[in-house]
């Protein structure tokens, strides 16, 4: 046999656990805050001003990253290194070593200059040893090829510079 209670009782009962559930537990029945030992004013101060909270906050306003030392999570993976060619330079100074194609060798006063042609295979440009690309630094040019030293852009390598030695004919193999 189950009991019921009186509709009215329910009702009664129901509103005060909801009103229970609703009010936080430091809270008094009038709803202000009881301060705590940190917020209790001392002897001789006075208390603190009450704080308004804004009334809409926008998403910019409530979060702001604090990487210290740590890699930021909204920085997109696939373009993290520095690309060199964003201050696209006029001439060799915008081409990457890696884009150079060695096309003929000069000699001018005792001193070999190159002929390199750009990945656009438009225009060709007379190279001198200690010229930079936008990558790298030409160390030397001989009668048969040109020797250029790279920076290399990758966090992950342990070498910070390579050589790229771009050579004039392509050697063939004696078999």
């Amino acid at each position: 046999m189950t009991r019921h209670l009186p509709i009215g009782l329910t009702v009664a009962l129901a509103g005060i656990g909801l009103a229970l559930l609703a009010a936080p537990s430091w809270a008094d029945p009038q709803g202000s805050a009881k301060p705590d030992a940190a917020t209790r004013p001392q002897a001789g101060q006075k208390p603190p001003a009450a704080t308004a909270r804004p009334a809409a906050a926008t998403p910019a306003d409530s979060y702001s990253y604090r990487a210290e030392g740590r890699r930021d999570p909204f920085v997109s993976l696939l373009n993290r290194g520095a690309d060199p060619r964003q201050g696209k330079a006029e001439g060799v100074a915008g081409m990457l070593a890696g884009d150079a194609v060695l096309r003929g060798v000069l000699l001018s006063r005792g001193t070999y200059l190159a002929l390199v042609q750009g990945p656009d295979a438009k225009r060709q440009y007379v190279v001198h040893p200690n010229d930079r690309f936008a990558d790298g630094v030409v160390k030397a040019i001989t009668a048969d090829s040109m020797l250029i030293l790279q920076e290399v852009n990758d966090p992950l390598s342990l070498t910070k510079q390579r050589e790229i030695r771009k050579m004039l004919r392509a050697v063939e193999e004696v078999k």
